[in-house]
């Protein structure tokens, strides 16, 4: 059972955003950004592995690729706060967390508080 955090939009239908690691965002962080319009998240990749690139020579290849690893597996954990920060500011209002199985499901829980 997972968390999720359900945003109502007022020019979309609410969506629901789990509160849980992104395995889509540490593996493949700009498509993951890109997918979910996640600019500042894009940007921040960017800049943090070109930045691992630039100090490779100092401080060797292996510490580089330890320190991307660090990185994608705080993307995976963040990615959903972006998310959440992303819902917020483009108008959704928060409506409560909802535990599911799956985000449809969390929906669906949210729909049925609201016709109740």
């Amino acid at each position: 059972m997972t968390l999720y955090s359900v945003y109502a939009r007022p020019s979309d239908g609410p969506i629901a955003v789990a509160d849980r690691f992104s395995w889509s965002a540490a593996l493949v962080p700009p498509v993951h950004a890109l997918v979910h319009g996640l600019w500042l998240l894009l940007t921040g990749w960017a800049f943090g592995t070109a930045l691992i690139v630039a100090l490779s020579p100092w401080i060797g290849g292996a510490a580089s690729f330890w320190l991307y690893v660090l990185m994608a597996v705080l993307i995976g954990f963040e990615a959903p706060a972006f998310r959440r920060v992303k819902a917020a500011r483009s108008g959704g209002a928060y409506q409560g967390d909802y535990v599911a199985q799956a985000e449809d499901l969390a929906l669906v829980e949210y729909m049925k508080r609201q016709s109740a």
